[in-house]
Protein backbone atom coordinates (compact mmCIF):
# COMPACT_ATOMS: atom_id res chain seq x y z
CA UNK A 1 0.00 0.00 0.00
CA UNK A 2 2.94 2.07 -0.03
CA UNK A 3 3.46 3.01 -3.56
CA UNK A 4 -0.31 3.95 -3.94
CA UNK A 5 -0.20 5.93 -1.01
CA UNK A 6 3.25 8.04 -2.10
CA UNK A 7 1.64 8.36 -5.51
CA UNK A 8 -1.51 10.55 -4.36
CA UNK A 9 0.29 12.29 -1.95
CA UNK A 10 2.84 13.72 -4.52
CA UNK A 11 -0.15 14.57 -6.84
CA UNK A 12 -2.04 15.76 -3.19
CA UNK A 13 0.98 18.42 -3.52
CA UNK A 14 1.26 19.11 -6.86
CA UNK A 15 -2.13 20.19 -6.95
CA UNK A 16 -2.04 22.43 -4.04
CA UNK A 17 1.21 24.12 -5.45
CA UNK A 18 0.44 23.81 -8.66
CA UNK A 19 -1.73 26.69 -9.71
CA UNK A 20 -0.92 29.14 -7.05
CA UNK A 21 2.91 28.77 -8.65
CA UNK A 22 1.59 28.80 -11.91
CA UNK A 23 -1.01 31.42 -11.76
CA UNK A 24 0.35 33.78 -9.11
CA UNK A 25 3.93 33.36 -8.37
CA UNK A 26 6.26 32.23 -11.15
CA UNK A 27 6.88 36.05 -12.53
CA UNK A 28 6.49 34.58 -16.67
CA UNK A 29 3.48 32.58 -15.69
CA UNK A 30 1.74 34.79 -13.35
CA UNK A 31 1.59 37.66 -16.69
CA UNK A 32 -0.58 34.87 -18.39
CA UNK A 33 -2.87 34.59 -15.86
CA UNK A 34 -3.35 36.74 -12.78
CA UNK A 35 -1.49 39.47 -13.73
CA UNK A 36 -2.07 39.86 -17.46
CA UNK A 37 -3.68 43.42 -18.09
CA UNK A 38 -5.83 41.70 -20.79
CA UNK A 39 -7.77 39.58 -18.65
CA UNK A 40 -11.12 40.73 -17.56
CA UNK A 41 -11.81 41.24 -13.84
CA UNK A 42 -14.22 38.55 -14.63
CA UNK A 43 -11.77 36.14 -15.79
CA UNK A 44 -9.16 37.07 -12.92
CA UNK A 45 -11.96 36.01 -10.46
CA UNK A 46 -12.06 32.49 -12.15
CA UNK A 47 -8.50 32.17 -12.02
CA UNK A 48 -8.78 32.68 -8.21
CA UNK A 49 -11.21 30.93 -7.39
CA UNK A 50 -9.39 27.98 -9.55
CA UNK A 51 -6.22 28.59 -7.73
CA UNK A 52 -8.34 28.27 -4.11
CA UNK A 53 -10.45 25.12 -5.33
CA UNK A 54 -6.95 23.52 -6.13
CA UNK A 55 -5.58 23.56 -2.75
CA UNK A 56 -8.58 23.04 -0.71
CA UNK A 57 -9.04 19.93 -3.26
CA UNK A 58 -4.95 19.13 -2.42
CA UNK A 59 -5.91 19.64 1.15
CA UNK A 60 -8.61 17.05 1.21
CA UNK A 61 -6.87 14.60 -1.27
CA UNK A 62 -3.74 15.03 1.47
CA UNK A 63 -5.83 14.44 4.88
CA UNK A 64 -7.42 11.42 3.11
CA UNK A 65 -4.32 9.52 1.49
CA UNK A 66 -2.46 9.96 5.03
CA UNK A 67 -5.43 8.14 6.88
CA UNK A 68 -4.34 5.02 8.32
CA UNK A 69 -5.64 2.06 5.50
CA UNK A 70 -6.32 1.54 2.46
CA UNK A 71 -10.22 2.75 2.46
CA UNK A 72 -9.46 6.42 1.84
CA UNK A 73 -6.83 6.04 -0.83
CA UNK A 74 -9.77 5.89 -3.62
CA UNK A 75 -11.84 8.53 -2.58
CA UNK A 76 -8.29 10.37 -2.39
CA UNK A 77 -7.57 9.60 -5.50
CA UNK A 78 -10.91 10.98 -6.66
CA UNK A 79 -11.00 14.41 -4.92
CA UNK A 80 -7.35 14.65 -6.60
CA UNK A 81 -8.65 13.94 -10.07
CA UNK A 82 -11.54 16.70 -9.96
CA UNK A 83 -8.92 19.95 -10.75
CA UNK A 84 -7.15 17.63 -13.41
CA UNK A 85 -10.13 16.03 -15.26
CA UNK A 86 -12.02 19.64 -14.93
CA UNK A 87 -8.80 21.11 -17.12
CA UNK A 88 -8.97 18.37 -19.82
CA UNK A 89 -12.71 18.86 -20.03
CA UNK A 90 -12.44 22.77 -20.28
CA UNK A 91 -11.06 22.12 -23.76
CA UNK A 92 -14.60 20.82 -24.98
CA UNK A 93 -16.34 23.99 -24.27
CA UNK A 94 -16.59 26.47 -27.73
CA UNK A 95 -14.06 29.17 -27.41
CA UNK A 96 -11.57 27.74 -24.74
CA UNK A 97 -7.89 27.86 -25.39
CA UNK A 98 -5.05 26.64 -23.22
CA UNK A 99 -3.31 29.79 -23.57
CA UNK A 100 -4.06 33.60 -24.76
CA UNK A 101 -2.67 34.35 -28.67
CA UNK A 102 -0.04 37.13 -27.46
CA UNK A 103 1.60 34.74 -25.33
CA UNK A 104 2.09 32.05 -27.92
CA UNK A 105 6.11 32.01 -28.41
CA UNK A 106 6.05 31.54 -24.62
CA UNK A 107 4.37 28.67 -24.55
CA UNK A 108 5.64 25.22 -23.52
CA UNK A 109 4.77 21.99 -25.37
CA UNK A 110 5.26 18.70 -24.36
CA UNK A 111 5.08 15.66 -26.78
CA UNK A 112 2.57 18.22 -28.73
CA UNK A 113 0.44 18.78 -25.72
CA UNK A 114 0.32 22.05 -23.86
CA UNK A 115 2.56 22.15 -20.77
CA UNK A 116 -0.45 22.15 -18.57
CA UNK A 117 -2.51 19.43 -20.47
CA UNK A 118 0.59 17.08 -20.43
CA UNK A 119 0.98 17.70 -16.28
CA UNK A 120 -2.75 16.70 -16.20
CA UNK A 121 -2.39 13.53 -17.90
CA UNK A 122 0.85 12.45 -16.43
CA UNK A 123 -1.59 13.41 -13.07
CA UNK A 124 -4.27 11.39 -14.08
CA UNK A 125 -2.23 8.86 -15.01
CA UNK A 126 -0.61 8.46 -11.95
CA UNK A 127 -3.89 8.48 -9.71
CA UNK A 128 -5.46 6.00 -12.36
CA UNK A 129 -2.08 3.16 -11.36
CA UNK A 130 -2.08 4.23 -7.91
CA UNK A 131 -5.92 3.38 -7.78
CA UNK A 132 -5.80 0.25 -9.65
CA UNK A 133 -3.54 -1.05 -7.15
CA UNK A 134 -4.88 0.22 -4.19
CA UNK A 135 -8.29 -1.46 -5.31
CA UNK A 136 -5.77 -4.70 -6.39
CA UNK A 137 -4.49 -5.23 -3.17
CA UNK A 138 -8.37 -4.86 -1.43
CA UNK A 139 -9.47 -7.64 -3.19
Amino acid sequence: MRLPRILIIAVAVITMAGAVLADLVIPDLAAQHAFNPAWPPHAKFHDAQYMVMTVLLGLIGLVLALRPGRDALVPAAAVLATPWLGMVGALLFPGTATYDPEFAGRTVFVLGLHGQVFLAIVLLLALLVATAAALRSAA
